[in-house]
């Protein structure tokens, strides 16, 4: 054996013991980053070529890093509302600039809101679609329509009432010209609370009328919010189920400068007892009973908080209790995730090996499920690296009693030509 190719062989492998020892260094330094996928070194053999009835001349071996991206973490409990882990397939799309290009992505899912608003980590941006109210994407799940997740795009919420619902029993042993009232809560566009009063008269036998008053302010009803017109006429049949309705519109010329509102006032169905009934009430002095009155409007609320659920939905919580899905974080996927670029910070970037991104919801079309205040753990485990630090280490040492063994056959050659 040629004592140089022993050297030659010797010196990879303390090349590669070394390489393996960084890869190990860096897995148990990153045992407890969010979403680190560790690392590991993939030895293969250098021999020359040759035969059985030739000399044998030594190769060595080279190294190379087997990046684990596709491994997956355990998930953790986090307290913080805006935490994200994805179990499966994919990665959260993020972006190092002001735009929504979706040009990185990253399974550390520790993000937070910084003082513009956005949801940031490691000064990358969390991207996601806009969402309506039910939570349901606007512009079509695409690179294109991206945007930053910025959680005060909708700093405050008001809604006009449209509709009232009403379940009430209308007694039918009242006398005709019987009165009797009840109040209406209703919101404007500006989230102003008011009430409107209902007066029921009862116009024939069967028959009644609703008549509503001009709407003033629920915490002071001597200030007058706006003028109300419209009349609903209702009967009944025999057996006091709802017969007919007409006029069931509450128009409304707010005074607070908040747009006019047209307000359809729901009694039920035609035929059934859902809503209005007329029957005996059995009382000495006959009384409408009132069973509920509901309402679609909000009063005015100023964004409180922000979270992000099971499933990828970013909610808004306000003051007034309500809460509103504003964007959907994407999830993206590829054909070899392990060929993805890595980069510091737990970011990785597209490359040829690793395809383009395929953009989805959560757990949908093979994307991984995202869940909420929870996050993804290392995927370096400390006693299977030191496990594997042990083999390296010996590997290394070995390899430099080689250097030595050689180094002492070279001066016991060096001195027999002396």
């Amino acid at each position: 054996m040629s004592l140089s190719g022993a050297l030659s062989s010797a010196v990879s492998a303390l090349n590669a013991q070394s390489q393996a020892i960084s890869m190990i260094s860096d897995n148990i330094a990153n045992a407890s980053t969010t979403g680190y996928k560790s690392v590991s070194a993939s030895f293969e053999s250098m021999l020359s070529s040759s035969t059985a009835t030739s000399s044998y001349s030594a190769g060595g071996v080279s190294v190379s890093t087997r990046y684990n991206i596709s491994e997956q973490g355990l998930r953790t409990s986090s307290s913080n509302d805006t935490a994200i882990a994805i179990e499966g397939n994919g990665f959260f799309c993020v972006s190092d600039g002001k735009t929504g290009s979706a040009s990185y992505y990253t399974r550390a899912g520790d993000f937070t809101v910084d003082d513009d608003g956005y949801l940031v980590s490691n000064g990358y941006y969390l991207l996601g679609w806009r969402t309506d109210a039910e939570g349901n994407v606007t512009s079509g799940e695409n690179s294109a329509s991206l945007e930053r997740i910025d959680t005060g795009t909708v700093q405050s919420i008001a809604k006009a009432t449209t509709t009232e619902t009403v379940e009430a029993n209308l007694p039918a042993d009242a006398a005709v010209g019987d009165t009797f009232t009840s109040t209406l809560e209703v919101y404007d566009s500006l989230g102003t609370a008011s009430n409107v009063t209902v007066t029921w008269t009862k116009t024939a036998e069967n028959a009644w009328s609703a008549t509503y008053s001009d709407a003033t302010l629920a915490s002071d009803p001597s200030v007058v919010t706006g003028t109300s017109s419209g009349t609903t006429t209702i009967t009944f049949d025999g057996d006091g189920n709802l017969a007919s309705v007409t006029g069931n519109t509450l128009a409304i010329d707010w005074t607070t400068g908040a747009s006019d509102s047209a307000i359809t006032i729901d009694v039920g169905t035609i035929g059934g007892a859902d809503g209005l009934t007329q029957r005996a009430s059995g009382l000495a002095t006959p009384a409408v009973d009132l069973k509920s009155i509901d309402q679609d409007g909000l009063a005015y609320g100023s964004l409180t908080g922000v979270s992000i659920a099971n499933g990828g939905d970013v909610t808004a919580t306000y003051s007034n209790g309500e809460t509103l899905v504003i964007y959907k974080v994407a999830v993206a996927t590829f054909a070899d995730p392990n060929g993805l670029t890595t980069l510091s910070g737990g970011i990785y970037e597209e490359s040829l090996a690793s395809g383009g991104a395929t953009l989805h919801e959560s757990g949908v079309g093979g994307a991984g499920d995202i869940y909420g205040s929870q996050l993804e753990s290392s995927t370096a485990d400390t006693t299977e690296e030191f496990s594997t630090m042990i083999t390296a280490q010996q590997a290394y040492s070995a390899a430099a009693q080689v250097v030595s063994t050689v180094s002492d056959m070279y001066d016991t050659l060096m001195s027999a030509v002396r």
